[in-house]
């Protein structure tokens, strides 16, 4: 119970990018074990992993005596069980504001523009379908922030919602798509991109982090 945790991840997935701020935002120390999503067909499809992470995928966070998958419900667990500072407001109200907002991108982009739906898509069409899933879902959450935001995706507090947001402009930007037209989004994006546990969290910052991307 009091070893060290250890979080798979890929540098450039982008739910275990969530998750490295939700480390970086508790203090939590940890170790990083790299998963390829690339190498020799995908490093996530081997039987070794898998019985750590049946759906392939990463994150997959071990702490607690606890083998934990899924973004969110990982997130969620952080909270729960190291509570400052908080990632989800107090309130009830304030709580399904946050989870509608991560559950935008968490639900609404992400899945659709991820790596294996994109191989599914094919090269001719990939660009096109990545674009069209992450501006539609964008529109909904820039109408959304502007209920919610202040500072950040909710009033001035760091939460799960912008764990979420960050990554998938990261995502945006790589795919060429003009963010001027979601202004609340960059917006708060921008502060965020500010805060030391993001930075810490950043994809050009991990362990994995092929050498012509690092700073």
């Amino acid at each position: 119970m009091t070893s060290k945790p250890v979080l798979y991840s890929y540098y450039r997935s982008s739910a275990s990018y969530r998750v490295r701020i939700a480390l970086q935002v508790k203090g939590i120390d940890y170790e990083y074990k790299a998963v390829s999503l690339i190498k020799d067909g995908g490093e996530q499809y081997k039987e070794e992993y898998k019985k750590l992470n049946p759906m392939g995928q990463v994150p997959t966070l071990v702490i607690d005596g606890h083998t934990l998958v899924q973004s969110l419900p990982i997130i969620e667990y952080l909270d729960e069980t190291r509570p400052s500072p908080r990632l989800l407001p107090e309130d009830p109200a304030g709580r399904v504001k946050v989870r509608s907002l991560a559950e935008i991108v968490n639900s609404g982009i992400q899945p659709l523009q991820n790596l294996p739906v994109l191989k599914k898509v094919g090269d001719d069409q990939k660009l096109e379908w990545a674009k069209y899933w992450i501006e539609r879902g964008f529109k909904a959450l820039e109408t959304s922030l502007q209920e919610t935001a202040g500072k950040y995706s909710f009033k001035d507090e760091v939460t799960m919602a912008d764990l979420c947001l960050v990554p998938q402009v990261y995502n945006a930007l790589r795919f060429g798509i003009d963010m001027s037209e979601f202004p609340t989004i960059h917006k708060v994006y921008d502060a965020l991109v500010t805060l030391e546990a993001f930075k810490a969290a950043h994809p050009s910052n991990q362990p994995d982090t092929p050498a012509d991307q690092k700073p």
